[in-house]
């Protein structure tokens, strides 16, 4: 197949070569958008059959339609709000995803966000640079008989609550598709959203940005948080209102935030120096929870076979299209 591959940093792009060498790779910079069809001279539309992609490009219906022999999207992540399914699906096209790579990977970054937010890391590393080596403002609390409250228990909620029991929290969850098995193991309660973010200190989003998901987290649902709770987003910047967010940790009602997700990623840089100006308790990380060197590993060799599969026509890990696999899909965030 002709494949258009965007975003691929020099290591990823040489892994691909190694193992796609039957088939044409296309790479290109930027991120994939509407622009993108405009160039038909320089891209030659019509040759590609396939795309690789990433969370960061956006696969609209104008970007489907512009290329006329597009079979099969492959995304080199979880989550697929990035890609027109409705467009997809129309269209014929295969979409196949990454369905599990990092649940410790981003379970654990996940932590590294809540230990920092609550022992003041980030504080005392800007103090001490500053020459600064007095405790005064940096003193945190423990995380043993806290509650941590985790929205979306498939594979990254379900390892965050297994690093839950590990330092004694008590651990609630939320989803739709509660599991019981895990629930026993690992003792999580199931509780409804409104019980969870009544009680918890410490509320972790790992659910995948839907309709019903877009800013499950505003206004409303964060005053019925406990006055300083910490809340952490290592899932999709579309579900939080960041203004409602940053106008409670102005207010005090929450004690900290950290995003390593934003709406508007974009504009990542000029959106964080305005977010973090005089708000030592907001933590804001480039998307990067899922950037391990195994889990990308992971990631591109699922990559390769899910590419593989659907050139020998069995398809798999697939999400939308003619033909889906029989394998559960984990829909949570990555």
């Amino acid at each position: 197949m002709n494949i258009a591959i965007f975003g691929a940093i020099p290591d990823e792009a040489t892994a691909l070569r190694e193992n796609l060498g039957g088939h044409e790779l296309r790479f290109f910079d930027g991120q994939l958008d509407t622009a993108f069809v405009a160039e038909d001279d320089r891209c030659n539309l019509p040759a590609i059959e396939a795309l690789c992609v990433f969370v960061h490009d956006r696969v609209s219906g104008d970007v489907i339609s512009g290329l006329p022999n597009l079979r099969l999207i492959v995304t080199r992540s979880t989550g697929f709000d990035h890609i027109d399914m409705d467009a997809a699906n129309a269209a014929g096209i295969t979409v196949c995803n990454v369905p599990s790579y990092g649940e410790n990977t981003v379970a654990e970054f996940t932590y590294a966000l809540i230990l920092a937010l609550s022992r003041n890391l980030h504080r005392a590393y800007i103090h001490s640079k500053q020459g600064d080596f007095s405790l005064d403002g940096l003193q945190g609390f423990d995380l043993k008989d806290r509650t941590i409250g985790i929205i979306g228990t498939g594979h990254i909620g379900t390892h965050v609550a297994r690093i839950a029991k590990g330092f004694w929290m008590r651990t609630l969850a939320t989803d739709i598709q509660p599991r019981p098995t895990q629930a026993q193991l690992l003792d999580i309660e199931y509780t409804s959203l409104d019980n969870l973010l009544e009680r918890s200190d410490i509320v972790t989003l790992h659910t995948p940005l839907t309709a019903q998901t877009h800013h499950l987290i505003d206004a409303t649902r964060i005053a019925q948080m406990k006055k300083g709770a910490l809340l952490i987003n290592t899932g999709r910047g579309g579900l939080v209102d960041t203004d409602a967010v940053v106008a409670a940790l102005d207010s005090g009602h929450l004690r900290g935030a950290a995003l390593d997700v934003l709406e508007e990623e974009e504009h990542l840089g000029e959106i964080g120096l305005t977010l973090l100006r005089h708000r030592p308790n907001l933590i804001l990380t480039p998307h990067m929870a899922f950037d391990s060197r195994e889990a990308v590993e992971r990631i591109l060799n699922t990559t390769v076979d899910n590419i593989l599969a659907f050139g020998a026509g069995n398809p798999q890990n697939v999400v939308s299209g003619p033909a889906i696999d029989n394998g559960p899909v984990e829909y949570d965030e990555g």
